[in-house]
């Protein structure tokens, strides 16, 4: 095998797919990346005009391709993690990459790599795209995914809670994480494949936090899935992935929700955002800051004597009765920054009870309510106060 293809590109392509590949793979060939230079097997089938980069653990799978000018088609097999470190410390040149037997030798300005190739022969066949579901905007992908991966848990002894539950009801599409401690829930518009598609499935949170990072470029995002093998694919800005989706239930989320507040404050977030993290310096390992609402007026206090105090005072906006209650800072501060708005609407019941935020467009300020015209709400556990 031979070709050159342009070095930043390459470096790009190795380096997402390379991201995909497991740390510890259980055999050596899972850690590879599979280089397949004009040979068809890329996602245009145009031999001899490009590289298509892949990688496969039998979980994930990622394909990206790219530009190349092929000497000789074929394809190799090398460690994706080395070829990522070596790929992305190259001068600014054109590579070159010659695969010879069991070794396989790039060349870029002066510098010259060699590296061991593995048995292309022993690698999975990547799985093939589902079948297409439907497309969204990419920045209303983009945005939604972080709104609602930053809820997601991270302890893998239950997997349910890792997971970004995807529920397609015709031209809406919601997206839903938790980790018992806040919910994240955002509803969009999209454009169905099947305008009677209804259907519910529990994505990983990790993968689909990288693919909206990657793919959302100028054309739309493509969501495509395999109910029947357990699968969702996605492809956008030239790249194809597929993911395994999870086997578990997600808890009944709707339930949570509150339909009611006793209380309702506006406040301005950025301003808040930099008071939770002076305040909460003096916070016991950031155990809780409290929040006590009044009349015009939001105080945030947090420690205590011992090992000292902080307490700043924000104007807000509250109707209905004052309340003190307290969260985990890096909690709030996860909730105010996803809600992407300069103001935040904050809905209680009681100080006990779960607290709801919701972003305040510049539509729903004009129109002298909070409303929520951006689809997005992000509940949040409150701590226990002492005493």
């Amino acid at each position: 095998m031979k070709f050159r293809v342009e070095r930043d590109a390459l470096a790009d392509a190795v380096a997402w797919v390379a991201r995909s590949l497991p740390a510890r793979p259980p055999v050596p060939v899972l850690g590879g990346v599979l280089l397949e230079a004009g040979t068809g097997g890329g996602l245009v089938d145009e031999i001899g005009q490009s590289l298509t980069v892949s990688g496969f653990d039998y979980e994930v799978s990622a394909r990206v391709e790219i530009d190349a000018s092929v000497g000789v088609a074929d394809r190799a097999l090398v460690s994706g993690r080395l070829l990522a470190d070596i790929t992305k410390s190259l001068p600014p040149h054109p590579v070159d990459i010659t695969v010879d037997g069991a070794r396989a030798t790039i060349i870029c300005g002066n510098a010259r790599f060699t590296l061991p190739t593995m048995p292309v022969e022993d690698y999975p066949k990547l799985p093939d795209m589902p079948q297409l579901a439907g497309s969204v905007r990419p920045d209303v992908f983009a945005e939604a995914v972080t709104q609602v991966a930053v809820a997601a848990g991270k302890d893998d002894t239950l997997p349910m809670l890792t997971g970004i539950r995807l529920e397609i009801e015709g031209s809406k599409l919601t997206m839903a994480a938790t980790d018992r401690f806040r919910l994240a829930v955002r509803e969009l518009e999209w454009e169905p494949g099947d305008a009677g598609l209804s259907t519910a499935v529990l994505v990983p949170a990790r993968t689909l936090a990288d693919a909206a990072k990657t793919l959302a470029g100028k054309g739309a995002v493509q969501l495509a899935l395999a109910d029947r093998d357990g699968m969702l694919g996605l492809a956008g800005n030239g790249r194809q992935s597929t993911t395994r989706l999870l086997d578990a239930e997600f808890p009944k989320y709707r339930q949570l929700l509150p339909t009611e507040h006793t209380s309702q404050a506006l406040l301005e977030v950025a301003p808040m955002l930099e008071a939770i993290k002076r305040v909460s310096l003096v916070a016991d390992r950031g155990a809780q800051v409290r929040l006590e609402f009044s009349e015009g007026s939001l105080r945030l206090t947090a420690g205590g004597d011992d090992e000292g105090s902080a307490e700043e005072q924000l104007p807000c906006e509250l109707e209905g009765e004052p309340l003190t209650i307290a969260f985990n800072p890096g909690y709030l501060l996860d909730g105010l920054n996803a809600l992407h708005t300069e103001r935040a609407h904050l809905g209680f019941t009681t100080p006990s009870r779960p607290a709801l935020a919701r972003p305040v467009s510049a539509d729903d300020a004009s129109a002298g309510q909070p409303g929520n015209s951006m689809g997005y709400v992000h509940l949040l556990m409150p701590v226990r106060l002492p005493g």
